[in-house]
This record gives C-alpha cells, sequence and structure tokens, in this order.
C-alpha cells in the first residue's frame, strides 16, 4: 500500500526549475514507491480546485528524486498534494511545504 510520508519543505506552481527567487517555494519530490508516479498536484488548502499537473509531459520513476519549484506569487505554506501512479492508484494528501526541503511518497 502506497502512503505520502511527508518530509517537505516548499512548493509553487510549475516545475522542474533550477533557479528561484525569494517568494518561490522549493523542494525535493522523492518518489519511494514501487510505482512511476504519472501525475503530481499541488493546491493552497484554501483552492477548491486542482491546479495543473506539475510532472506535466514527464514522471518520475520509482527511486527518483526531481527539484520542484512552485512560482505562483503566493505565500502559502499548506497545501492539498494529489499523486497518481502508473498502477492507477491515487494518492492525496496535505502537507505544510515550508517545513522541510523535502517531500517523500512511500
Amino acid at each position: 500500500m502506497k502512503s505520502a510520508v511527508l518530509s517537505v519543505a516548499a512548493f509553487a506552481s510549475l516545475a522542474l526549475a533550477t533557479t528561484a527567487s525569494a517568494e518561490d517555494l522549493v523542494f525535493t519530490l522523492n518518489n519511494n514507491t514501487d510505482f512511476t508516479l504519472m501525475e503530481f498536484y499541488a493546491s493552497p488548502t484554501d483552492v477548491s480546485n486542482w491546479e495543473e499537473d506539475i510532472l506535466g509531459a514527464d514522471v518520475l520513476s520509482s527511486g527518483q528524486s526531481v527539484q520542484i519549484t512552485i512560482a505562483d506569487g503566493r505565500s502559502a505554506c499548506d497545501y492539498d498534494l494529489r499523486m497518481v501512479f502508473d498502477d492507477g492508484d491515487v494518492v492525496e494528501d496535505a502537507a505544510d511545504l515550508c517545513e522541510t526541503g523535502s517531500y517523500t511518497v512511500e
């Protein structure tokens, strides 16, 4: 069974950027499951709809990590997270992304 384990720091709306400004949320997303992460969504908890798939055309294979930058200009720390895997499983979690510098899915 997959469960989302929080080890998280920061996070915003696009993804996979190499530089970040002072307002951006940045964190490392770790996939410690046996499955490929096909879609990853993060929306501030006060937003009622899921925002864009942060991975876009990319995927995150089992055992891989990627740096995520959310550059949406918001000052939010609390995010709802949604992960869709290649086996069809969907895992949802909530996290304070300002606490640490990574989020691990296990």
